[in-house]
């Protein structure tokens, strides 16, 4: 709620932790300095057996709870939902931790591909379950971050990671919840992403807007919106630096279905005043744009 209070954003989102559902799928996860450490990670067929399939109104409880009572104080502020997409969670399930090179994961992927598509499987079905009944519990739309899609090759993409990720999307696009999909550093291959069938699509910095609406166009997302895509951070730089490119993406983005956003999550030692002096470009206040 306090950015909310402070900034007066357009939407809140509730940022869980990627891997709140690996925990009552089984997996022992303990956040720790050195980041997500997860002792018994998957390392063969058997792992997967043994991974359990979780009602999401008991083993994350929590999640559902704080939903049903951050609605009400949201008042007329929409609430986001959130998850982890299906590829990224299980690099995390492989790797036991955030992986660096991927080795553990494409060396599964390439010498089991049956396990790693099961694998990929079961987490988008228990993920589904999970940001369903998040949206039942009141979430107006869902996020799902594909944080490490980006190491995936495109070949690697339309094998293993398209179908789940895809299933995924819909099952929640038929509540008649939008859906953002947001594919971090993975801007190169937007033509195929574009497959999912999101409602809006993320772009993180690496790209510029109205090119990553074009590939995403390219492949098939004709009518959907985009949300980004300035780099967080500039945010540490000077503020007339973050008014100017703002300005600048918001040209790029047009008058129709750009949601403004940082291209990926805010760092903590970001100066208030910058961020202030982001949102009111956004919303007007420094610029002739308004609000988009």
């Amino acid at each position: 709620m306090q950015p909310i209070r402070r900034f007066g954003f357009d939407a809140a989102i509730l940022f869980s932790d990627l891997l709140v559902p690996l925990e009552p799928m089984g997996l022992k996860v303990d956040f720790t300095e050195r980041g997500p450490q997860i002792s018994n990670p998957v390392t063969s067929p058997a792992d997967i057996d043994r991974m359990i399939d979780f009602d999401p109104n008991v083993g994350t409880s929590f999640v559902m709870d704080t939903i049903r009572r951050l609605r009400p104080q949201l008042g007329n502020t929409p609430l986001i939902g959130f998850a982890g997409a299906p590829f990224t969670v299980a690099t995390y399930a492989i790797e036991g931790q955030t992986g660096k090179r991927f080795t553990a994961t494409k060396s599964l992927f390439y010498s089991n591909p049956t396990a790693a598509r099961r694998l990929l499987d079961r987490i988008a079905t228990n993920t589904a379950r999970y940001l369903l009944a998040q949206v039942e519990a009141g979430a107006q739309a869902i996020q799902i971050f594909d944080s490490w899609v980006g190491v995936v090759s495109p070949s690697d993409w339309d094998e293993f990671v398209l179908e789940p990720t895809r299933e995924l999307v819909q099952a929640i696009r038929k509540t008649g919840v939008p859906v953002i999909y947001f594919a971090n550093g993975a801007t190169t291959i937007f033509d195929r992403i574009a497959a999912v069938g999101a409602d809006t699509y993320g772009v993180d910095w690496r790209l510029p807007i109205d090119e990553a609406r074009r590939r995403l166009e390219q492949g098939g997302a004709k009518n959907v919106a985009v949300q980004g895509n300035l780099d967080p951070a500039l945010l540490l730089g000077p503020a007339d630096v973050v008014v100017s490119t703002a300005q600048q993406i918001m040209k790029q983005g047009g008058s129709r279905g750009h949601i403004f956003n940082l291209g990926h999550g805010i760092y903590p030692e970001t100066p208030i005043e910058t961020v202030q002096a982001l949102v009111d470009t956004v919303q007007g206040k420094n610029s002739p744009q308004g609000s988009v």
